[in-house]
């Protein structure tokens, strides 16, 4: 749990990597030099095993598997406190009313372990991981829609979300739509939206022309690298949906800035891989 932890804080994705050395390639002047220095911050990560932002985030961990286990939750807090030490990770979990921390990424409510029962996979286990940071978290916005504004709602919502963001999320920014489920559900599939891979598209058409359609309006919006201004506001758009109540239009959209921490750790038997 610990190595996984470290591989992703220390590692960015390949797919993200790719697409940030694509748009670096056309783009010019200081929206250019902003991605170069970003280009050069991953390398640096990578080859000296520290993580790539001072900020680790918060670790939300998706878990899959034929069975739930207290053994599951056990290896996550273990491995978290192992990496807070080793990687090292800042020490981000407060208290919400007092501030106080206890220097661990533990504590009431932590670690975020979302569950999801897969029958096929056995004994085995399937582990997404991602760390989220302040920055991209505090700009991220919830809407509960009047259900005749439809797609022209939920692309407004969005536009309005990444217009107020700004630079605040450290663009380029990946962006995660949830619609339709209640309020914590749409929040819910806008994290999980962020799982999927830049290079991996939806087999669904509707959401599918909404990805590319957003990806076009938002990088119209000018924002450019770090907010200076590029034809490269977002990276991708991945969109997650679920049926809702016939009077409901919920709408939640998950910023994630260029460092899009986020990996899969699979055990399967007694092997163990991460998965990039």
């Amino acid at each position: 749990m610990a190595e996984a932890i470290r591989v992703l804080e220390t590692e960015l994705p390949r797919d993200i990597e790719c697409t940030l050395r694509e748009v670096a390639g056309k783009e010019e002047g200081l929206a250019a030099e902003v991605l170069g220095m970003i280009l050069a911050n991953v390398d640096c990560a990578r080859e000296g095993l520290v993580p790539m932002c001072q900020d680790t985030g918060s670790l939300i961990f998706f878990l899959s598997s034929g069975r739930c286990s207290p053994v599951h939750r056990d290896a996550i807090e273990g491995g978290i406190r192992m990496a807070t030490d080793s990687v090292p990770l800042r020490a981000n979990t407060v208290q919400p009313f007092t501030r106080e921390n206890e220097g661990n990424n533990l504590g009431r409510g932590n670690p975020i372990i979302h569950f999801e029962h897969d029958p096929s996979l056995g004994e085995d286990i399937v582990l997404g991981i991602m760390a989220k940071g302040a920055g991209s978290e505090n700009v991220g916005r919830g809407y509960m829609l009047e259900p005749d504004l439809g797609l022209p709602g939920i692309r407004d919502a969005v536009l309005e979300t990444v217009s107020k963001a700004g630079g605040k999320p450290c663009p380029p920014i990946i962006l995660g739509v949830g619609i339709g489920g209640t309020a914590e559900v749409a929040y819910l599939l806008s994290k999980k939206a962020l799982m999927r891979r830049l290079d991996a598209a939806t087999d669904d058409p509707q959401a599918d022309a909404l990805e590319r359609d957003l990806m076009k309006s938002v990088n119209e919006l000018g924002i450019g690298p770090m907010g200076l201004g590029g034809r490269h506001t977002a990276l991708g758009v991945r969109v997650e949906w679920a049926h809702c109540h016939t009077a409901s239009l919920p709408v939640a959209v998950s910023i994630g800035c260029w460092a899009l921490r986020r990996v899969t750790a699979e055990w399967r038997g007694e092997a163990f891989r991460v998965v990039r």
